[in-house]
């Protein structure tokens, strides 16, 4: 498993991309990209961009850890 970059929600910022995604949860960019194409992960497509809401990512990494962000 690869070290998040980032050490605080707040440093994301307000939409997140694959990369990003995958950045955050410290595993490879194909895995941030496949999760984004899970049905229940917060996406939101805008053309051909698919983003997730910075606030929805916080709430759907505390649903599925059973902790609070």
């Amino acid at each position: 498993m690869k070290e998040s970059s980032y050490k605080s929600y707040d440093e994301l910022p307000l939409f997140l991309n694959a990369e990003t995604v995958a950045k955050v949860l410290g595993v490879s960019p194909s895995s941030g990209y496949e999760l984004m194409h899970e049905d229940g992960f917060p996406t939101l497509k805008i053309g051909n961009r698919i983003v997730v809401p910075k606030e929805q990512f916080i709430r759907w990494v505390s649903e599925h850890t059973g902790g609070s962000a």
